[in-house]
């Protein structure tokens, strides 16, 4: 009979779900199963992780581990024991950045009024607020450091991927960044970005390839959660299969992450080929307490790829933001794009949070969340493709 030690003792990652009452408990628990190192993320000095290791996200009560299949199956029996300090656990996916597979833009950035198409629709040229005040977390691939629209702004940056840097060698983090938080008058460009006066953070939590791991995302919603954003924004994501649900950690983190008073929006997914194939929204969107974005061109119609609310419980679209043929900023040389993708989208809804959120100071987490919905200008497209609408910045009026 052929030996089955290799396979068992494969190392894989898997997403751990902590009982919040007793964080503590929870690191015991998981030390003593998984008979690993445990390092507490917002506790780490840099020590190097070496598998196995136990990393816990201390401010969202979640874990990931690198184990074995004999471990995970101990970690899984305690979570159906409904007595153990653990709740849930999964496999770790892999998580990419949603870029539009048509690939760059080809026409030009519609202009009007000095201000890109995007950021006219959604009326931050004509909002009174700047998202002062207001912290806004980029997770994506990074961000260009050295370019010229952030220069001499503080930004709060920290890389999550192990063996890079912040700065972006993707340019899929500097664009989102750039739509969420970009200056209200970019020396070169019309304006593109939504709230130039937020306070931006940026988690590189997605190698230069454009490709992570759901454990790096965790990592840094935990960041985020730790340093009080008020916003989470996430262009990236992993397609789902019709009827496929949502993921039980993710789910449960976006909660706590409301509690802690931090709103997460993520891309929709851009699987769909409109009008022959309607892909459902993909994860981590697809959670009930995660804002699911969609994406709508310059007519304010939903864009060929954008997925849509398929599915019940956590597969709606909620709302929409402009997302075909976006200007943004771009890593040197190039320092300028337009891209298309609910990645774009995406961002745009998480400077209007910003505006909302510095417009009235009650509005966070889950009221912010449906202050969004209340605001959005409704579509001719249905609600399955759009939600609510396109997001709106506040007037002042």
């Amino acid at each position: 009979m052929p030996s089955t030690q290799s396979t068992d003792q494969t190392m894989q990652r898997y997403l751990v779900l902590l009982r919040p009452e007793d964080p503590d408990r929870g690191v015991r628990v998981l030390a003593e199963l998984a008979q690993a190192t445990v390092v507490i993320r917002s506790r780490d000095t840099g020590t190097p992780r070496q598998p196995p290791c136990v990393l816990v996200f201390d401010h969202i009560g979640a874990a990931r581990v690198h184990c074995t299949a004999q471990t995970r199956q101990r970690l899984a029996d305690a979570a159906a024991s409904g007595n153990s300090a653990i709740l849930a656990i999964e496999p770790e996916r892999t998580v990419y950045a949603i870029a539009e597979a048509g690939g760059p833009a080809t026409g030009p950035e519609p202009v009007v009024s000095g201000a890109s198409w995007g950021v006219h629709a959604v009326g931050a040229d004509a909002s009174p607020y700047t998202g002062k005040g207001i912290r806004i977390a980029v997770l994506d691939t990074g961000l260009d450091l050295s370019h010229p629209d952030f220069a001499g702004r503080p930004v709060v940056s920290r890389s999550f991927v192990e063996g890079e840097f912040v700065q972006d060698g993707n340019g899929h983090g500097t664009h989102c960044a750039g739509i969420a938080a970009g200056p209200a008058s970019p020396a070169s460009q019309p304006r593109y970005g939504v709230a130039g006066e937020a306070m931006l953070f940026v988690g590189k939590v997605l190698g230069d390839e454009g490709r992570g791991g759901d454990g790096d995302i965790l990592e840094g919603i935990d960041w985020a959660v730790e340093h009080g954003c008020h916003i989470v924004s996430m262009s990236l994501g992993s397609p789902v299969e019709p009827g496929q649900g949502y993921s039980t950690v993710f789910e449960e983190v976006a909660r706590r992450a409301l509690a802690a008073g931090t709103l997460i929006v993520a891309a929709a997914g851009n699987e769909s080929r409109r009008p022959d194939a309607v892909a459902p929204v993909g994860h981590p969107a697809n959670c009930p307490s995660i804002l699911a974005v969609a994406a709508v061109d310059s007519a304010l119609r939903v864009a060929p790829f954008s997925c849509a609310g398929l599915e019940g419980e956590g597969g709606e679209v909620n709302v929409a933001g402009p997302g075909v043929d976006i200007l943004s900023a771009w890593p040197a040389p190039a320092l300028h794009r337009s891209i298309s993708g609910t990645s774009m989208a995406t961002p745009f809804v998480a400077g209007v949070a910003a505006l909302h959120a510095q417009a009235d100071a009650s509005a966070r987490a889950a009221l912010l969340g449906e202050r969004l919905v209340q605001s959005c200008q409704a579509l001719q497209d249905p609600v399955r493709d759009v939600g609510a609408g396109l997001v709106r910045a506040p007037s002042g009026a």
